[in-house]
């Protein structure tokens, strides 16, 4: 074979594709989505009758039975921590939403409406992050009836003030820009600028900034339900599993608090690497690579 067809043969081979930082961080992504998402269609899929009351299996150890043991009165803890665990992403998501709903809106109205409502808005951004989350969260849920509801309303309206100073911040930086001004000189309107030029570069950090809330929003909800404050104890949540769990520890039923427990760890910690991958995605000094 000449040079000649060796040197055509090897400009006809298909390039192998690079499996670089990009489809690693995308990949990843995908897989802990549809992990979490697998958890809330699995929660919603159980019924009654799955964690119904069964005396005649009452306090069995982890087994092939059932994965996570039984309590006390002889419920299966693997369907009702996969129950739990639904209610608390729900809560979660619904909160984290919330929460970056309302740090736009008030970023974007520190930026743009006076120094004087800047500064309002900065003085209850520090009122809220001086006041502890638990207690605020706590206040706001008795004060809307409690339940769902109030957990939702207490975590979403408590968890907004850091996003809500990234979003400033990104915005004030936008609006000293060139070509943002440049734009102004052509005479467009605010509203133009605002959807043409500021949202399209803050959406990215409020998608990140949502995600990020979201462990956070989790355990918090865990944490006022196990004290008695969130949802309410007929409800198979993690915080109340957990609490209920409190009282059997001393008996050597570890498998009441520690799969639970676990459970909710592993899920934060889900979520919070997937705000980071997300990040690295969307800077242009990593998404390439």
């Amino acid at each position: 074979m000449s040079q000649l067809q060796k040197a055509y043969q090897a400009s006809n081979k298909i390039p192998q594709k690079r499996f670089g930082i990009r489809e690693k961080t995308l990949l990843a992504i995908g897989i802990f989505t549809l992990f979490l998402g697998g958890i809330i269609i699995f929660g919603n899929t159980i019924t009654p009758e799955h964690i119904k009351i069964n005396l005649t299996e009452k306090n069995l150890a982890p087994s092939i039975s059932h994965l996570f043991g039984t309590d006390w009165v002889g419920r299966d803890m693997f369907y009702r921590t996969m129950k739990g665990l639904s209610l608390s992403m729900q809560v979660g998501i619904l909160a984290s939403v919330l929460s970056g709903i309302i740090a736009l809106i008030l970023g974007l109205m520190g930026a743009t409406l006076g120094k004087r409502v800047d500064a309002f808005i900065t003085w209850g951004i520090d009122l809220v992050l001086s006041v502890p989350h638990a207690l605020i969260i706590i206040l706001i849920s008795i004060s809307v009836g409690g339940g769902f509801k109030g957990i939702v309303a207490g975590v979403a309206l408590t968890h907004w003030p850091s996003l809500t100073r990234i979003i400033r911040a990104e915005v004030m930086q936008i609006r000293e820009s060139d070509y943002t001004k440049i734009s102004k000189n052509f005479g467009k309107s605010n509203f133009y600028i605002a959807v043409k030029h500021i949202l399209p570069h803050i959406v990215p950090q409020l998608l990140i900034g949502i995600v990020l809330i979201f462990p956070h929003a989790v355990l918090h909800e865990a944490s006022i339900t196990f004290l008695g404050f969130g949802l309410p104890p007929h409800e198979p949540a993690i915080g109340i599993i957990l609490s209920e769990a409190m009282k059997y520890l001393n008996s050597g039923r570890w498998w009441l608090a520690f799969f639970p427990g676990l459970s909710l760890v592993l899920v934060s910690l889900m979520v919070d690497n997937i705000g980071k991958q997300v990040s690295k995605l969307i800077n242009p000094k990593t998404a390439y690579k």
